[in-house]
């Protein structure tokens, strides 16, 4: 709604955040009954959901929408004005053409809001389109004839005002005051009594978004605030506006517009964010909360270098006291052993329902163990007390596992881990009480010490090797590249895995070490390859996070000895992981560039893996990406694995990638790949990691074959 007082200075818009969401069944709900043409999308604005009149009138099944994206239904010119509307989050007012089912275009209002978590992080966008096509062509056609105009805007069903700025006059539509409850002769001599029905804390952008027209930045006057209706409730409508008439020095003189009632697609919108972040049951947060609240306190900490703990608790006998009394007073107790643990904690800290009677708690910070036994002891004494259960009591106890950060743990999956761990030491130990995982850790710690010291042993001793396995072009069926990997046959252990002693490796430093002799062993191999078999062949690297990071002139004297082996840049790329991207920042940015200007070809390892895949394409320099083995594990015919991959090669290909996918071991699989023109493939299915004089001899054996072969 509009105010007769003068419009104030812009204010500010809220702080953007990320995040992807989730559509819960209840919500699935909202979203089919809701009469408007209801969508979601997620974070990037990729649509993710829409309810079913949208479907009905786009004529569409949910699916092909959600994989074909607004393309299905809008035109290119709208698809331009969306993307460049998703990376501002902030509310949306946009005039778009849908088109319906019969391929008309039609104009509509898209109204778009971020759903942001607690922390004002961005967690998807839910929007609607509302049919405007009769007020575009009222609009276009009719500025002068109040008749005809108030006409028209009354026909939409919404309510309509007229406010005569330089007389002070409103007047107002009857849907326009039967929307709040009031009858005409309610405001009739007191029209300006609707100024203070706005919500105080909406009035700001209120005053904002209409001097922004004012002043001819925006082509018209679009808000949404809440009106307190006659009865005390509070409804919200989106209000528009257009001014029609203005004086010699362009200062308005008449606006005319319509007020919306969008209350339930509000109610929807916090639902949605409800059933997204918390327990229904208890209404606390819920594994995914978690999960990102857990995320912010290990920056935090990280940055500041403090601690934080995670407390895993299991409510013990809850089983029995669930099959004794039933469901219902099982729910009570977990409703009030969630306030008993709430009540337990400091305001500050996050207490989450992981599921069943499992509950977590972050502590964060922690000055130390006395802190953090203080308050499990508090716990498990208020737990420990009955429950009343509707004329019953019942007697349960908690028992805690504990990890800390960063002694047990530098991320999430980590920290859960041991807390699990740690929480069965406590069960195991006669339960009514807390465990720490301390001794598992140390236990942890002192194999890989070990293994480190042999593995320092093995680098000295050369007991390391290098492998390499084929890369073959799908097209041709020839090997045309490899993947240079460290092998260790241990003398006491055998072959120990890469997976165990590389992350030691990367701890202790020694990465670095191993690092320069891969690539030295490679660039010899791949010189003689080339001068002696293939002039064209390549050779990739795996260069560590560790690596990546530790010293910004590691590629200056890479490319130092390749061309010292008369080798040009591009005989080696370099495969670097999404989590390295996801960590790296501006830093990651600028390595990357400095590899490319040195000349060497970077390929995206693992991709898919990622919290943002697609956001690296876009950001950082990458010359192929390859397909996770997880992927292409689950390639059949009309699956959906099969429809990621031939997406992710596309999009590849348009943006002058190439592609390998990884993970090959069926002819099913080479043959599917084949037939979305991805480029290369890796696997066991064309051959194992092997040594350097055996790749050689497969080479001179393809490339015997070829010189026999009648071009």
């Amino acid at each position: 709604m509009h105010s007769m007082r003068e419009p104030s200075s812009p204010a500010a818009g809220p702080a953007p955040g990320t995040a992807s969401l989730k559509l819960p069944a209840l919500a699935r709900q909202w979203l089919d009954q809701l009469p408007e043409l209801v969508w979601l999308a997620n974070a990037q604005g990729q649509l993710s959901a829409c309810g079913a009149p949208l479907l009905a009138y786009v004529g569409r099944p949910e699916p092909e929408l959600v994989a074909q994206g607004w393309r299905c239904f809008m035109p290119a010119e709208e698809l331009a004005t969306l993307a460049q509307a998703w990376p501002t989050r902030s509310a949306l007012n946009v005039d778009l053409r849908l088109r319906n089912a019969q391929g008309e275009l039609r104009w509509h209002l898209c109204l778009a809001r971020p759903l942001l978590d607690a922390d004002g992080s961005l967690q998807g966008w839910m929007g609607s389109f509302i049919d405007i096509d009769a007020r575009k062509r009222s609009e276009t056609q009719l500025r002068e004839t109040d008749a005809v105009w108030k006409l028209a805007l009354e026909s939409t069903g919404d309510g309509v005002w007229d406010w005569r700025i330089d007389e002070g006059i409103e007047t107002f539509s009857p849907r326009y005051l039967q929307m709040y409850g009031y009858d005409p002769e309610e405001i009739a001599e007191r029209p300006e009594s609707f100024d203070n029905l706005t919500h105080p804390d909406d009035v700001p952008g209120m005053e904002r978004d209409r001097l922004e027209h004012f002043e001819g930045r925006t082509p018209a006057y679009v808000n949404e605030h809440r009106v307190r209706c006659k009865d005390g409730s509070w409804k919200w409508v989106l209000s528009r506006g257009m001014v029609i008439a203005r004086d010699d020095l362009g200062r308005p003189l008449r606006m005319v517009g319509t007020h919306t009632d969008i209350t339930a697609r509000k109610e929807a919108e916090v639902l949605i964010w409800q059933q997204a972040n918390f327990d229904p049951l208890t209404g606390l947060p819920n594994r995914r909360m978690l999960r990102d609240r857990l995320e912010r306190a290990i920056r935090r900490a990280r940055e500041q270098g403090t601690q934080l703990a995670v407390l895993f608790i299991d409510l013990d006998h809850f089983k029995e006291v669930n099959d004794t009394l039933g469901h219902g007073k099982g729910d009570q107790l977990l409703q009030q052993a969630a306030q008993r643990i709430r009540d337990s904690v400091r305001p500050a800290d996050v207490v989450a329902r992981m599921g069943g009677d499992e509950f977590t708690v972050l502590l964060s910070p922690v000055s130390g163990h006395e802190e953090i036994e203080s308050i499990v002891q508090l716990l498990i004494e208020r737990v420990a007390s009955p429950f009343r259960l509707e004329g019953e009591r019942a007697f349960v106890s908690a028992s805690v596992g504990i990890s800390l950060f960063p002694d047990d743990g530098e991320h999430i999956e980590a920290l859960f881990k041991h807390a699990d761990q740690a929480l069965y030491v406590a069960k195991d130990a006669g339960r009514n009480r807390y465990a720490y995982f301390t001794p598992a850790l140390q236990r942890a710690a002192l194999n890989r010490m070990r293994l480190g010291n042999d593995l320092r042993d093995a680098l000295a001793a050369e007991h390391l090797q290098v492998v390499y396995q084929p890369i073959v072009d799908l097209r041709r069926g020839h090997v045309c590249k490899a993947e240079a990997l460290v092998r260790w046959h241990h003398p006491e252990r055998g072959t120990v895995s890469p997976a165990e002693f590389i992350p030691i490796a990367e701890s202790s430093g020694l990465i670095l070490e191993i690092g320069e002799w891969v690539f030295r062993q490679a660039v010899r191999d791949v010189q003689r390859w080339r001068a002696e078999i293939d002039e064209q062949f390549q050779v990739s690297v795996n260069k560590s996070p560790v690596q990546f990071h530790s010293e910004s002139g590691m590629h200056t004297r890479w490319l130092r000895q390749v061309v010292e082996a008369g080798l040009p840049g591009d005989a080696v790329s370099l495969e670097i992981t999404e989590g390295l991207l996801l960590k790296g920042g501006d830093s990651a940015s600028q390595q990357l560039m400095a590899l490319r200007r040195a000349g060497f070809s970077v390929a995206l390892d693992d991709f898919g893996t990622g919290y943002s895949s697609l956001s690296y394409l876009q950001h950082y320099e990458i010359d192929c990406i390859k397909i996770d083995r997880a992927f292409v594990h689950e390639l059949e015919p009309g699956s959906k694995a099969l429809a990621l991959c031939k997406a992710i090669i596309t999009m590849a290909h348009e943006l002058g990638m190439s592609v390998v996918a990884e993970g090959v071991e069926t002819a099913l699989q080479r043959d599917l790949l084949v037939g979305i023109d991805c480029d290369l493939g890796q696997g066991f299915f064309f051959a194992r990691p092997m040594p350097a004089q055996a790749l050689e001899e497969l080479l001179r054996l393809q490339r015997g074959a070829q010189d026999l072969t009648p071009e």
